[in-house]
């Protein structure tokens, strides 16, 4: 890069390389220096307070407590932390007794965790996380005591997997209260969590979920690595997440499962998944996930075995339509009129006479169209966006029929597949096959059913091809696992489901006591 001559060259620091900078700077044994060090690192920001605890004799010395409005408990930095500090400084009369003595200060400051710093990274990185530290004027050590606070949403129903039958709880933005959330059901000490933070800037909390003896170990490994090889500035979803640790990023199919529920999470832990938690989104991310569990709803464990294998078949049913109505229509209309039976042909001829467009534009016009009204539904208000879906798509159908722009019998067709759309349960799920069908539409368009053959032995192969943690996406189908098969398209009995699924560890795969009443324990 070109410089002017005779000036030196200065690189200017990134953020992540200031704190790093930092590491090496040990803490002044002036409080003065300390205080002054700490403003110009966060800009003395106004949320920034700084209490100083003194007396006027002057043979005293002074003690700050530093923290961030906000994000830190107030009723416990003055309950546990300055009445403490009062009564404690009024005990020690120079600087040279000020040394900070942990323990001593353990037994004034109850109910907070206590720990020291020796630089400024470890004291800013505590300030700006929402905990106390607390400076003592002679001192090169700080100590830093846990007050981090953050208001969140109480627990309600999920908002995006709603059942009939089941619990009503779903996680908030509280990474504590999620995980609070599934130790409630888990009472087992071999629940393992383990924390780490990502982001060099947002300094996020990720924590790693799973039952010790049932996970595979190796997946286990292969979390953390991929986690700890993440390098981004900051994190702000779970999606940012999912995006880092997929095995093909750029496949249409969803390789990450995530999920609201903790009955969810609980189901999938005991079948040797691992859940990585994150903190700012109820929403929690499950590894491996194979293409059959994005058709699983919790509620087909919580109904009779009839009830839950009809409405898998129709998830089943209805996301094949979805993919596969449009371009079957398009295909048929302008390639094999002669699978039409003679009188629904004449009928379909009858109203297309009138519509100036091929079936591909009509077919094309009638999606987009219903996509965008689906988005506006989805960013209006709720009370306005139900309302405006409906309303739009019935004005809209009946005006464009009777205008003579698209035929009746492609706004039957575009109506089906959208409400099929809908009864899939997971979101992104449904995404792909909204964005797999338009490939199809435009195959059909050229070649007729042999473009869906051949469009459809494409995506085949893709699935085959994926790998989710070193798992085949498309497990139990290919390979296909005989015995896993009570869970795939129909939903046996609870008491056939004896043995855990492929994730889990090869050595714990039963799940249920058999006839004997032995049982394969942790």
């Amino acid at each position: 890069m070109w410089k002017p001559s005779g000036t030196k060259h200065k690189r200017r620091l990134k953020g992540s390389e200031k704190l790093h900078y930092s590491n090496s700077m040990p803490l002044y044994d002036e409080l003065h220096k300390n205080i002054a060090k700490i403003k110009d690192e966060l800009g003395d920001s106004s949320d920034l307070s700084i209490r100083f605890l003194k007396e006027d004799a002057p043979a005293s010395f002074v003690i700050s407590v530093i923290h961030i409005d906000g994000i830190s408990d107030e009723q416990i930095i003055n309950q546990h932390i300055i009445e403490p500090l009062l009564e404690y400084k009024s005990k020690l009369h120079s600087p040279s007794s000020a040394d900070i003595h942990k323990e001593g200060l353990e037994r004034v400051i109850s109910g907070s965790t206590l720990e020291t710093g020796i630089n400024f990274a470890e004291v800013l990185l505590a300030i700006v996380s929402g905990s106390t530290v607390i400076l003592i004027d002679g001192c090169v050590q700080a100590l830093i005591v846990s007050t981090g606070k953050v208001k969140s949403r109480s627990i309600a129903e999920p908002t995006t997997q709603t059942v009939i039958r089941g619990p009503k709880d779903s996680f908030t933005e509280s990474l504590r209260t999620n995980t609070s959330l599934v130790r409630s059901r888990i009472h087992s000490p071999y629940l393992r969590l383990e924390s780490m933070q990502i982001g060099e800037v947002t300094r996020t909390d990720v924590e790693i979920m799973y039952i010790e003896g049932i996970a595979e170990q190796s997946i286990v490994r292969e979390v953390k690595k991929r986690l700890q090889d993440i390098k981004i500035d900051g994190i702000l979803e779970s999606g940012y997440i999912e995006s880092l640790i997929k095995d093909d990023s750029y496949t249409p199919f969803p390789m990450v499962l995530h999920t609201e529920r903790p009955d969810v999470i609980v189901g999938n832990l005991l079948e040797g998944r691992v859940a990585l938690f994150v903190n700012g989104t109820p929403f929690v991310l499950i590894v491996p996930a194979v293409f059959v569990q994005f058709f699983q709803s919790p509620e087909d464990y919580y109904q009779n075995q009839y009830i839950g294998t009809t409405l898998r078949i129709l998830r089943f049913v209805a996301f094949f339509l979805s993919l596969y109505a449009p371009a079957l229509y398009v295909a048929v209309i302008a390639h094999h009129q002669g699978l039409i039976p003679t009188v629904l042909l004449v009928n379909l001829a009858a109203q297309r006479e009138g519509v100036p467009f091929p079936a591909i534009v009509e077919a094309l016009l009638m999606e987009a169209t219903f996509e965008v009204l689906r988005e506006a539904g989805i960013r209006m208000p709720r009370a306005v966006g139900q309302a405006m879906s409906i309303v739009g798509a019935l004005i809209l159908g009946q005006a464009a029929v009777q205008a003579g722009i698209v035929s009746a019998a492609m706004v039957i067709v575009v109506s089906i597949t959208a409400i099929a759309s809908f009864a899939i349960p997971y979101y992104n799920l449904a995404i792909t096959g909204r964005l797999l069908r338009f490939l199809l539409l435009l195959i059909a368009s050229f070649i007729g059913l042999y473009g869906i053959l051949l469009g459809t032995l494409f995506i085949a192969l893709h699935m085959c091809s994926l790998r989710s943690f070193g798992v085949p996406y498309i497990t139990p189908l290919a390979p296909f696992r005989t015995d896993e098969q009570k869970d795939v398209l129909f939903t046996f009995p609870l008491k056939s489901l004896i043995k855990r699924p492929s994730p889990a560890k090869q050595g714990d795969k039963i799940r249920m006591s058999n006839e004997d009443g032995d049982l394969n324990e942790q």
